[in-house]
């Protein structure tokens, strides 16, 4: 009975940038991240950028191997999903050990990069880009 209760403790955390979302579960277990149902290295097309930013803020407290990851991800370009995918995981790290908050948060996993693409704005080519001034 133990084993199965251990089992069902989850964590959940949901991270954002960009236009992306990302919803994170924590699971005890042995270390592997599946994104959209996919294995992360896979859904992410063997980029060592993006795997390293989604492991970021759990390899900082030593904890890769400790959890099974499970992402549902939306929205956005790989970048995008990348960086939310490791607030997320932050997040849910926090609500395992309130004790890992004051860590990520020194290290800024816990900020949430509120830019987003700037509207076009009519008269113009693009959000600031103006047509070319013609004098005659």
């Amino acid at each position: 009975m133990t084993n199965l209760k251990h089992s069902l403790i989850m964590y959940y955390g949901t991270g954002k940038r960009k236009t992306s979302v990302a919803r994170a579960r924590l699971i005890p277990g042995s270390g592997n991240m599946t994104i959209n149902h996919l294995p992360a290295s896979s859904y992410l097309q063997f980029n060592p950028t993006f795997l390293a930013a989604c492991y970021a803020s759990i390899e900082s407290l030593g904890l890769r191997k400790e959890y099974d990851i499970y992402i549902n991800t939306q929205g956005g370009g790989l970048k995008g999903q990348s960086d939310a995918i490791c607030l997320g995981i932050a997040r849910a790290l926090c609500n395992a050990n309130i004790v890992n908050k004051k860590f990520l948060k020194a290290r800024h996993y816990l900020t949430r990069d509120s830019r987003i693409k700037e509207r076009k704005k009519y008269g113009l080519r693009k959000a600031r880009k103006a047509p070319q001034y013609s004098k005659r």
